[in-house]
């Protein structure tokens, strides 16, 4: 009880922001390639642990050479991370600009648009726009503004179209972009038989909370990328309900 008589509720407050910040973090990071590194650290804490026990000198003198760097190491190593965990934590989700009504109708656009994409065997890569803003990927594409629509997909990614090569960024029920370059990764995980567009989808998806849509010229097969994971071989109905899931005002509570 003693204990209990001492504790201020500003050591509670405090507790419980960083439990917040913590599990944020593990949010952020849980199946990138952060929780591998993570471990990985965690084994040359213990290394120098034991090494101090057990008195080895030699390898207690490497180890802490090496914290020593630790902080320059964490932000080169985690630097996507990083970079997304700021990201987010400056996206705001206190405006909300569309209806379920006009939230439905644009993805089933998208959703329309896809399939007819893939059955012509055509590439295509539509980003859509969630908390994190994509203003740095639109800026170096072509300004388009446009409603979404099925026909005005299919028109940009026609093979005849300047701008078919680049991805589309979709912004609510706004096409706001065409013809954007995406960032590449450099993740050893992706099948090498995947090309360009769908690292580029997988590198915006590991930067930023976009959801990525990825439609293979060779095969027409559909792909999401999502927080740096595929998901592959989706079909009409399936690509629906995820996308239902992601952004309906259902989807986000």
């Amino acid at each position: 009880m003693e204990i209990l008589r001492q504790i201020r509720w500003q050591d509670i407050v405090d507790i419980i922001l960083m439990s917040i910040i913590l599990y944020r973090l593990l949010l952020i990071i849980k199946g990138t390639k952060a929780a591998h590194m993570l471990m990985g650290l965690g084994v040359l804490l213990l290394a120098s642990l034991l090494s101090r026990h057990f008195e080895l000198y030699t390898v207690d003198w490497l180890i802490q050479s090496f914290w020593a760097q630790i902080v320059i190491a964490i932000i080169i190593l985690f630097q996507p991370e990083i970079r997304r965990a700021l990201a987010q934590m400056g996206a705001t989700q206190l405006f909300q600009t569309l209806t379920s009504a006009e939230e439905l109708k644009s993805l089933d656009e998208i959703v329309r648009a896809t399939i007819a994409l893939a059955n012509k065997k055509t590439g295509a890569l539509i980003a859509i726009e969630r908390d994190t803003s994509l203003r740095d990927f639109v800026e170096i594409g072509t300004i388009l503004d446009a409603k979404v629509s099925k026909e005005v997909l299919l028109s940009i990614f026609h093979p005849t179209s300047p701008i078919h090569d680049g991805a589309v960024v979709i912004k609510g029920n706004r096409i706001v972009a065409a013809g954007c370059f995406l960032p590449i990764t450099m993740s050893s995980e992706i099948s090498k038989a995947l090309g360009t567009r769908h690292r580029a989808g997988m590198g915006l998806s590991e930067e930023t909370d976009a959801v990525v849509i990825i439609v293979s010229e060779e095969t027409g097969a559909i792909s999401m990328a999502i927080k740096g994971k595929f998901e592959t071989h989706l079909d009409m109905g399936t690509l629906r309900d995820v996308l239902n899931d992601l952004f309906t005002a259902k989807g986000k509570k």
